[in-house]
């Protein structure tokens, strides 16, 4: 699904990644490990294209994305990509159901079939009582579960997330991880996931360890 060929940023004297060759495949979990500081997040970044790399190629299903407009690259990004963040990125003057219908309508949708989608993915996901409720009244694992169905409104085929349980407690840790799984196994997402948690890391399909800009091994 995914192949990045060469990869290399800098910003301005301070070289962030070195050349990375990575693949991925159709519905595979890979975390991406290693040291604050090596690079992992720039990676992240550049795969979901809100970054451009100095060099190399990102290829998507075949498809060239490093040589796309950034008007293009927003609406491929809307259509096949989803982003899910440590700190939830939801905006807090729009209720749960609100902040998950936004990336339907961006693409597109109308009002009633984006609340139509976003009301069933927030059920599935437990938090079928909680549509009217604003981010500031719900916990900090519920706002997760609505920056995950945000995340996946638009039925896209890739989730990228960075450091997504860092903000959590132990239970909500376990809970969102094995979320991650349950939504491979139902929708046929693959997840590209940076983490420092070990428990993670150790039940993904693949662990990629970058340190320095490089990666060193795959476990």
């Amino acid at each position: 699904m995914i192949r990045a060929t060469g990869i290399l940023k800098s910003y301005g004297d301070l070289k962030v990644l070195k050349g990375i060759d990575l693949e991925v495949k159709e519905k595979e979990v890979v975390t991406i490990v290693g040291a604050s500081g090596a690079g992992k997040t720039t990676l992240l970044q550049i795969l979901g294209t809100l970054d451009r790399a100095d060099a190399g190629k990102v290829l998507f299903n075949g498809e060239d994305v490093s040589t796309l407009s950034q008007r293009a690259l927003a609406a491929f990004r809307n259509r096949h990509i989803g982003f899910v963040f440590q700190f939830h990125q939801l905006l807090p003057e729009f209720t749960a159901l609100e902040n998950v219908c936004i990336p339907a309508l961006i693409a597109g949708k109308s009002r009633s079939e984006a609340g139509e989608k976003a009301t069933s993915l927030l059920s599935f996901l437990g938090m079928g009582d909680r549509l009217d409720h604003k981010p500031s009244q719900l916990s900090g694992g519920e706002q997760q579960r609505v920056a995950v169905a945000r995340a996946i409104v638009n039925s896209p085929s890739l989730i990228l997330a960075d450091e997504p349980s860092g903000n959590l407690d132990t239970g909500n840790k376990k809970e969102l991880h094995n979320l991650f799984f349950r939504l491979r196994d139902t929708f046929g997402l693959t997840f590209i996931i940076v983490t420092h948690d070990l428990q993670l890391a150790s039940m993904s399909d693949r662990t990629i360890r970058i340190k320095d800009g490089m990666i060193t091994n795959e476990l």
